[in-house]
């Protein structure tokens, strides 16, 4: 792990992997509770980052950090969400040949994997799910649509995601589910959090 300061307030953690970033992240979050980390506001984690703000000693902080010993991420840390999923998506029979298996086995495999959301971004819900193993792992579409429809659950590289509304997307499209993930009327907003636990369950099941 590296830590660089970003500004007078701000503190940039670096790690290896997506599973360093989501320990880090569950460690900061503890810390930060118990009154260890002063008058942090903000940790926001990333692909590959953690980034800290409010800090008021920033370089004295990433010092400390630096010699965390931060226990991995238990695997039920976290709170579990259920998604109905119905597997409909327009690139299903696509994805199923990418993966030598019959359409109707793409439910299976999605549903039998415990994503995590690593970071949030794109758009407000859009969630990035860590979790699939990476035989499973698919390209982007080398040409993207200008529209996905909202609650499009989508696959590209190691990451699984739902489209939280309607915008243009490159992402492989394999189900589709009615969970609202963004509501602003809703505490908290967002469906998806770093740290959620995420299951899709195929709808009528």
């Amino acid at each position: 792990m590296r830590a660089l300061v970003v500004g007078r307030e701000a503190l940039l953690l670096e790690a290896d992997s997506a599973g360093e970033v989501a320990a880090l992240h569950a460690e900061l979050l503890r810390r930060r509770d118990a009154g260890e980390l002063g008058a942090v506001r903000e940790v926001v984690p990333a692909a590959r980052t953690v980034l800290l703000d409010g800090v008021r000693e920033p370089a004295a902080l990433g010092a400390r950090i630096a010699r965390w010993a931060v226990p991995p991420l238990a695997e039920a840390e976290g709170p579990l969400v259920t998604v109905p999923v119905r597997y409909d998506g327009p690139d299903l029979a696509e994805v199923a040949g990418a993966w030598g298996v019959g359409e109707g086995e793409v439910a299976a495999l999605v549903g039998g994997i415990e994503f995590r959301v690593a970071f949030c971004g794109f758009a407000p819900g859009f969630g990035y799910l860590t979790g699939l193993p990476e035989r499973l792992w698919l390209p982007r579409r080398a040409t993207p649509r200008t529209a996905v429809p909202a609650g499009s659950l989508a696959l590209a590289g190691e990451y699984a995601g739902v489209y939280p509304r309607s915008s243009p997307g490159g992402w492989q499209l394999i189900g589709s589910t009615d969970a609202v993930l963004w509501d602003p009327s809703r505490e908290p907003a967002a469906l998806f959090a770093p740290g959620v636990r995420v299951r899709f369950e195929e709808a009528g099941a």
